[in-house]
């Protein structure tokens, strides 16, 4: 005898198959991960680079301002600056292209994660049942406020009532 396929067990298989199916993106995030942290340190030593020229450049600039010829000195000075620069400015922008590349798959990869954990069917329950338990701390609340509004309507009554009843003769 066959059993019939419920929609329940249809659906936990969609997303078993659906998570399957990102567990290889997951698994590449690591060696993502540590190529990013590579490039990171890539980028410190070109940073590391850029400060020194410009170092260079400062100490060069002031040695120019001791010379009768300044501003030759200086675009002689800013022209060696340039020469220094721009193969490090060139190899931060391939840098900075391949890293926003890199973040992005991985914003995307945790994206999907995201995405994949809350289609699933515990997520859900949870969340409903989050929901209800939400919805009946609010009736709670609702209950509790009309209780003390109505003690507050009923107070002069009960005042005069326990002062009826407090009164020795």
């Amino acid at each position: 005898m066959k059993k019939p396929i419920t929609l329940r067990s249809l659906f936990s298989c969609g997303v078993f198959l659906l998570i399957c199916s990102f567990s290889s993106l997951v698994l590449a995030t690591p060696a993502e991960e540590a190529q990013l942290e590579q490039l990171d340190k890539i980028e410190q030593e070109l940073e590391l680079q850029r400060d020194w020229a410009k170092y260079r450049w400062e100490k060069t600039n002031n040695e120019c301002y001791q010379q009768y010829w300044v501003n030759r000195c200086l675009a002689e000075s800013r022209a060696q600056y340039r020469k220094e620069i721009d193969p490090i400015q060139a190899q931060e922008v391939e840098l900075h292209e391949v890293q926003r590349k890199l973040r992005t798959s991985l914003k995307d990869q945790r994206d999907a994660a995201k995405i994949a954990e809350r289609g699933s069917a515990e997520k859900a329950a949870e969340r409903a049942a989050n929901q209800k338990e939400f919805e009946e701390k609010q009736k709670a609340a609702a209950a509790r406020a009309a209780d003390v509004e109505q003690r507050r309507k009923d107070a002069p009554r009960r005042a005069q009532e326990n002062k009826a009843g407090t009164q020795l003769d």
